[in-house]
């Protein structure tokens, strides 16, 4: 039985709409890829990806067969009356989306490795922040296996400062992208603890394409590291070209003076998410 709340059939649609379809900013980053490549076999991948999100869209078909680890980021009102409703909504609704559009069943238990669909322990994965207000938000993301195997935590040297993270993140991205279905989108968290780094590094990764960080030194780390890893030449789908990466997004927390944690997550070229807004009342409405 569904859970009785005003918002599950607007999340639900939202998360097949988010299977289907990628979001209009990650198309269009695609588009402006394209037309820069100057590789013919880079712009063959990057016709090929735009053709199969039309084919999926048009055809209500999953984007990939990997349908991913559901993962919902809440940043919850604290005077919101339907708090305690959140969570078990969540679980329903991606017990429904299992079953009917469909998703493919990716939750594994590490030690019976028994699948158990896409609820069990720890998942769906839910990420809550307290803010002021009685309005919910919801953004559903998709975190595929391949770009989550790409993630990591680097501990830098904390003398090195912004350009020994910016080496070590290279580093590491340049040599997993090719596995994690370049195009990608690359999420790092600078400092805080070794937790919070890749939290901050996961929650990167849900801002509108390319949109820069608000400190002006955090966004010219952003534009310096995608720049450098474009010119690798790894390319789309790692087998050359000019676009590793789509973007960088990147955040930061102070940090201990004898740690300089640093946390990078990956997206791949298939970044499937979306926003529900709920306002106080409990209606609900889709915000890309």
């Amino acid at each position: 039985m569904s859970t009785q709340v005003p918002w599950a059939e607007v999340l639900l649609e939202a998360i097949r709409h988010a299977s289907v379809s990628l979001p209009s900013d990650i198309v269009a980053g695609l588009q402006r890829a394209l037309g820069a490549e100057t590789s013919d076999l880079a712009r063959l991948h990057l016709e090929t990806i735009l053709e199969n999100e039309r084919v999926a869209r048009e055809n209500g078909l999953p984007l990939c067969q990997d349908t991913g680890t559901p993962v919902f980021f809440v940043r919850a009102g604290v005077e919101s009356s339907w708090l305690a409703a959140v969570e078990p909504s969540l679980l329903d609704v991606v017990r429904r989306a299992t079953d009917s559009i469909p998703l493919r069943p990716s939750a594994i238990d590490p030690f019976a490795g028994r699948n158990v669909g896409n609820v069990g322990r720890g998942v769906p994965v839910i990420d809550w922040d307290l803010v002021p207000g009685a309005e919910i938000t919801i953004t559903y993301v998709a975190k595929g296996g391949g770009s989550e195997n790409a993630s990591a935590l680097l501990l830098v040297p904390p003398d090195g400062g912004e350009p020994g993270v910016l080496r070590a993140v290279l580093a590491h991205v340049v040599r997993v992208a090719p596995r994690a279905c370049p195009p990608v989108i690359i999420g790092v968290g600078i400092g805080g603890t070794t937790d919070l780094a890749l939290r901050l590094a996961k929650r990167a990764l849900i801002r509108p394409l390319g949109a820069h960080h608000a400190d002006p030194a955090v966004a010219a780390f952003e534009d310096r590291l995608l720049d450098a890893v474009n010119r690798s030449g790894i390319g789309p789908m790692g087998l050359g070209g000019s676009c590793t990466a789509l973007a960088v997004h990147a955040d930061f927390a102070c940090r201990h003076p004898a740690s300089l944690p640093v946390g990078v997550a990956l997206q791949c070229w298939a970044d499937r998410r979306i926003t529900v807004r709920i306002a106080a009342d409990g209606a609900a409405e889709v915000v890309e």
